[in-house]
């Protein structure tokens, strides 16, 4: 692996107050984006509840055949790819995906049926998908990719059985979880425990925390302008489902980099994110060139937010995120 001198190994010191300001953030920001949809006031009649209870009785009852749906449809997308980059497949338990599929989307579902707040599971289903992640990515950090898909393509399944006007009302809970899977938060907080509350890194993922939707939505929306008639696996990139899937991708790229800053090192980099673009971004059909343009866009909107002296801690990260990434590894993707 390569290595860089002047990425700083964070200093050692264990108190629990980073790691729980840092998830307590995240929560905030669950909480400042679904501020709208809480205060509006919640109708308490008896047809709402039934309503309510019937939906989710219905998508309880479908779990387990959505979820094997959710299988075929990932294997259909990523089998060749697993061998064509040498991955044990035998490091893919599908019991052990199910189970774990079975139990946060459980508690998602019951949430809704109550009409409780998206982010009021985030504590339940971080620590949980938090240790599917650490499992999965013990051996094979790109294992994940596989595992988040099809986690994704229950949600979107069971979001299919609800009538129209409840589909959006649930995806906010599916959001919650593919956050929770596709980026490594609780990575991100166990590297936080380890910093002092005066730590330039952990001040700087502080502040950037509750500006990561924002600036997903400036860089996706940047991108579009640039590209308007590009089309994906999916279909055009300014269609409102491309658009929320390409805001959740520049968010977990942030997220990944806040890993780096913490962490030191471009590990996270370099065995995780790269390789599961790798994987994953060609069967997409998503073009090098979007994604360099993204690198670049969110290199510069970073520099923005952050003070003089965390500007000039993350910058050599946020360089060599933009490089890896650029022409020069991959070229002609314009």
């Amino acid at each position: 692996m390569t290595t860089y001198p002047y990425l700083v190994q964070p200093t050692s010191f264990d108190p629990l107050l980073p790691s729980v300001d840092l998830s307590v953030s995240f929560a905030q920001k669950y909480l400042q984006q679904t501020k709208s949809s809480d205060s509006a006031p919640v109708v308490n009649d008896n047809f709402l509840e039934r309503r309510r209870a019937q939906i989710a009785k219905k998508m309880l009852e479908s779990l387990r055949s959505v979820s094997a749906k959710s299988w075929t449809r990932t294997e259909d997308l990523l089998s060749q790819v697993l061998v064509e980059h040498g991955i044990d497949t035998d490091l893919i338990d599908p019991w052990q995906i199910s189970g774990g599929i079975h139990k946060v989307y459980k508690l998602a579902i019951e949430a809704y049926a109550q009409q409780l707040p998206p982010h009021s599971i985030v504590t339940k289903v971080s620590p949980v998908l938090g240790e599917v992640r650490k499992q999965v990515t013990a051996i094979d950090p790109r294992v994940i990719g596989f595992v988040a898909m099809q986690y994704h393509y229950t949600g979107v399944q069971l979001m299919e059985l609800l009538p129209d006007g409840e589909q959006e009302k649930f995806a906010n809970y599916v959001k919650i979880l593919d956050d929770h899977l596709y980026m490594p938060l609780q990575r991100a907080y166990s590297a936080a425990g380890k910093h002092p509350a005066d730590s330039v890194a952990l001040q700087s993922v502080r502040l950037l925390m509750p500006m990561m939707t924002k600036i997903s939505e400036r860089i996706v929306d940047r991108v579009n302008q640039l590209y308007p008639r590009y089309r994906c696996h999916s279909g055009l990139l300014n269609t409102p489902n491309i658009r929320t899937s390409s805001i959740r991708d520049v968010e977990m790229f942030q997220v990944y980099m806040w890993v780096c800053l913490l962490e030191g090192n471009l590990h996270a980099l370099e065995t995780e994110l790269f390789p599961l673009c790798v994987m994953i971004y060609p069967k997409l059909n998503v073009n090098w060139g979007l994604i360099s343009k993204m690198t670049h866009l969110l290199r510069k909107e970073i520099g923005a937010c952050l003070s003089p002296e965390q500007a000039q801690y993350c910058e050599p990260f946020y360089e060599i995120l933009r490089r890896m990434f650029s022409a020069e590894v991959f070229p002609n993707t314009d």
